[in-house]
């Protein structure tokens, strides 16, 4: 039995969502978002409330997804995704100008990004990066992408790194 799948949505104030066939969209203040689910599930909308179901069992990884998914766009379209990444390192820094990037990391040049549509993104310092948007799996994508350029490495801990994340330092030469 899905737990998740089984889980019944609250619709808060302000927010409407519809189901046109198998697309699910919902709007809210800060946007609007749409997602296929597969034909299996059913998304049924009672007044304030939305109750997923499946078919069939052979259907439940299908059910717990749909119900996932349809809760973040709620969460998305009121409230919104954040992720805060750091640079740590001798001369590594972010440059943001309108929605493009600039990281110098350690290379022989800089690394220029564009953030796509619906991504907002801010630095409040020369290593510090917030990423904003309503969309979960977007947000998350182009954080890992930047996250990418230059992973942290265990021994002195310079690279780009979320703010919420550790590094298991290792001790080198020294320890032997």
């Amino acid at each position: 039995m899905s737990r998740i799948g089984n889980r019944i949505l609250s619709i808060p104030a302000g927010v409407t969502v519809t189901t046109n066939g198998n697309i699910v969209t919902v709007k809210g203040p800060k946007g609007e978002l749409s997602t296929e689910i597969n034909k299996n599930i059913t998304v049924k909308i009672d007044g304030d409330k939305i109750e997923v179901s499946r078919k069939n069992d052979n259907f439940k990884n299908f059910h717990g997804t749909a119900n996932a998914n349809i809760q973040n766009m709620i969460i998305g379209v009121t409230e919104g995704f954040e992720k805060k990444l750091e640079m740590v390192g001798v001369g590594y820094r972010f440059k943001v100008s309108g929605n493009k990037i600039d990281i110098s990391a350690g290379y022989s040049h800089p690394i220029v990004i564009e953030a796509p549509e619906g991504i907002t993104v801010e630095s409040p310092s020369n290593t510090e990066l917030y990423i904003r948007g309503i969309d979960k799996q977007l947000v998350g994508e182009f954080a890992a992408n930047i996250r990418k350029i230059r992973k942290p490495e265990p021994y002195k801990g310079k690279g780009i790194r979320y703010t919420d994340e550790h590094v298991i330092r290792k001790d080198g030469k020294k320890a032997a």
